[in-house]
């Protein structure tokens, strides 16, 4: 009966469901939070994290309401129940489209030759490789679907982990890094177009009965369909890019279009799926296809959100199909040693032997080839693909997942080590590589954020290619001919760095935006004041919620403020907010408050003022209502003195109705009649009685 009502009650299985993901969200946070403390990528935490909650650990601990756990094992080609694998399959979807979006391959080419054939030679290798390891240990052909995966698996390159150790040794604009993180993008679109013809040659083994005798012609047939497939759909999204961001836009709102790409991503990867192909490939070649578009960069911040919720879950699921007992098993220990040296061998070869013939020495050609070593998500992805299709078991998905661990584990401080040796990893004398950096701290998240937007803005339009590392860091790199710059944005500090010979050019451009960035504010300010707005046309409407009216404390107010100056008015207005409760740190507050103000006086007209801020040192939006008798110059825009003054604080990083309630307020208080009754108010009960009576009021009207 039990069995029964999980299986069949869909109530049921939904609520399962939910508290799964709802503690998978707070397992891959923890986990992912102690990666990054061991300095280590976050997706081998989150990927630990459905190791040890997973129904082969803790997730199969008989639990009140769950008799088998909260994880208990679905089946043995399926671990995770098909509602938690259909999330993570949405998940392998935004992973992947965010990957396209991030790669602008029409202007890569153009700076690019050595990348495409050090990726090209690091691809063929590590296929090679992989598909010759799946030959030993199973005793077949070449062409045996395992032998393509455990071939295809081994191609990926996670640059993202590359891109901050290059980063961190300020290696990122040197030759080698410059070449490392171009081959890594060639890698991962060559990495797409095998997985497309390695699918199309399974599908087509899958309709012949699973028999891997056809003959090579066959076999060419096959896989030049499923190439076709890939290269039709590739050019015509790249050829009508443009077209497909226009029609869009006719969504109109950011978060609507965003959303629409994705769904086109969506649309494209059940197509690929019902053609034989994987649902990754037409994500991809949607992302890839919206790059060079407008719209690339306001769709990967809006989606932002969906990938941080969503991808994480498939690194856990992915981790939660290990079965830990056969991963540690002395055959799998073996070959996964075995396949995971080849992969190591074939990225520092494959890679390495061609670099010699661009320029490089064998100091830079290791560099180069220990680089790309680093496996990530996409190799995942295929393994979690090659899994539930049944072309890989247990042991084989398990070989998988370690290879991918102590690849992405031990390649920092290969890459480090590499890094270290002494001397020039070039044939010939280059440009300068002694690097500077430069440092500056916005003081503002959204200012850090205004700088770098104009700022590679700029570089794109003086030809430099600009690419992100992940949709996660704040890592960028641009160049264009000799020129690198690694740029690298950590809440409101912005870091670029260059080559000496490069330092001029970095200094005058980042002048040139800040310029701009000023002289838009300064334009902002003189056009968009608030004489030019009408701020007080009482034909303007505004709605009082009633929500509004509890945030006043009747402990906030005042009818006898003894300040005589602005400075004294705004600190004596934040201590009367600190009766409110909501205030932890009152000297905060007020640089918040001051911070506000020294931008553009809040004094208004006919008497009142607004002073207001955003701040992290309140709980919650509280207001202070105070008057003061004689009145104080408060630079308003009337020039006459400030009388009444309402002050409204708001959390910084916490939805609130700030701006409603300063909405309201000066709506109230436009009104010379209004304003006159409250200075006519004897005591602070009856001035509280009063703003409440008038917001009411308006509120009603």
């Amino acid at each position: 009966m039990e069995a029964f009502f999980l299986e069949g009650d869909i109530t049921a299985r939904m609520g399962n469901l939910v508290i799964q993901i709802g503690v998978l969200l707070f397992a891959v946070r923890f986990f992912g939070f102690l990666a990054k403390k061991a300095r280590i990528s976050s997706v081998l935490g989150e990927l630990i994290a459905g190791v040890v909650i997973g129904p082969y650990a803790l997730g199969a601990i008989p639990l009140p309401g769950f008799p088998s756990g909260i994880f208990s094992l679905n089946s043995v080609s399926l671990a995770v129940t098909p509602e938690l694998y259909g999330f993570s399959t949405v998940a392998s979807v935004i992973l992947l489209f965010a990957s396209g979006l991030e790669t602008d391959l029409a202007l890569f080419l153009r700076y690019s030759l050595a990348g495409g054939v050090i990726g090209l030679g690091g691809v063929v290798a590590s296929f090679l490789l992989g598909d010759v390891a799946g030959m030993m240990v199973f005793g077949c052909g070449i062409m045996d679907v395992r032998c393509l995966f455990l071939g295809i698996m081994s191609t990926a390159t996670s640059v993202g982990i590359t891109a901050r150790i290059l980063s961190d040794k300020k290696k990122m604009d040197s030759p080698e890094g410059v070449t490392i993180l171009a081959s890594a993008v060639f890698d991962d679109v060559l990495g797409i177009i095998l997985l497309a013809v390695v699918m199309g040659i399974v599908a087509a083994l899958s309709s012949e009965g699973g028999q891997v005798s056809i003959d090579g012609v066959k076999i060419l047939l096959i896989a030049a369909r499923a190439f076709g497939i890939w290269l039709v759909f590739t050019a015509a999204g790249l050829v009508f890019s443009k077209k497909i961001a226009k029609f869009l836009k006719l969504f109109k709102h950011s978060y609507d279009f965003s959303i629409c790409a994705l769904g086109i991503a969506l649309l494209l990867g059940g197509f690929f799926e019902k053609q034989g192909l994987a649902m990754i490939i037409g994500a991809y070649i949607t992302g890839l296809s919206l790059s060079a578009t407008d719209i690339a960069a306001i769709i990967q911040e809006r989606i932002h959100g969906l990938y941080k919720f969503f991808v994480p879950l498939f690194f856990a699921v992915m981790g939660m199909m290990v079965n830990m007992r056969e991963l540690m098993s002395k055959e799998v220990l073996a070959f996964g040693a075995f396949y995971t040296l080849l992969a190591v061998v074939a990225k520092v070869v494959g890679c390495g032997l061609p670099a010699l013939g661009f320029g490089f020495n064998l100091k830079g050609a290791l560099r180069i080839g220990c680089g790309m070593i680093p496996r990530g998500e996409v190799a995942l992805i295929i393994a979690g693909i090659g899994l539930t299709a049944g072309i890989l078991d247990e042991q084989m998905f398990g070989v998988v997942i370690l290879m991918t661990l102590v690849t992405t584990l031990f390649a920092p401080p290969l890459i480090s080590a590499a890094l270290s040796i002494s001397g020039k990893g070039t044939k010939k004398e280059t440009r300068s590589t002694d690097n500077v950096a430069f440092t500056w701290d916005f003081g503002s998240d959204e200012i850090a954020d205004l700088v770098i937007d104009i700022f590679l803005k700029d570089l794109r339009s003086e030809g430099f290619y600009v690419q992100m590392m992940n949709i996660s860091d704040g890592i960028s790199q641009a160049r264009k001919d000799g020129i690198s710059l690694s740029i690298t944005e950590t809440e409101s500090v912005v870091k670029i760095e260059t080559s000496a010979e490069d330092s001029g050019f970095v200094k005058n451009a980042m002048y040139e935006v800040l310029i701009r960035l000023g002289n838009l504010v300064q334009d902002l300010k003189e056009n968009y004041v608030p004489e030019k707005i009408n701020f007080f046309d009482q034909s303007e409407v505004s709605r009082t919620s009633s929500d509004i009216l509890k945030l006043f404390a009747p402990d906030a107010v005042s009818v006898d403020l003894k300040g005589t100056t602005k400075e004294q008015i705004l600190q004596e207005m934040v201590m009367l907010l600190a009766n409110s409760g909501a205030v932890r740190n009152w000297e905060t507050v007020l640089a918040d408050v001051r911070e506000r103000e020294n931008i553009m006086s809040t004094g208004m007209q006919h008497g009142v003022a607004f002073p207001h801020g955003k701040s992290d040192a309140v709980t919650h939006t509280c207001v202070a209502l105070g008057i003061s008798r004689n009145g104080v110059d408060f630079d308003s825009l009337d020039g006459e003195k400030c009388k009444v003054f309402v002050m409204i604080v708001s959390p910084k990083k916490t939805s609130s109705p700030h701006m409603l309630l300063l909405s309201s307020m000066s709506y109230i208080l436009r009104d010379e009649k209004n304003v006159e009754e409250l200075l006519k108010c004897p005591d602070a009960k009856s001035l509280f009685e009063k703003m409440k009576e008038f917001a009411a009021r308006k509120n009603n009207s």
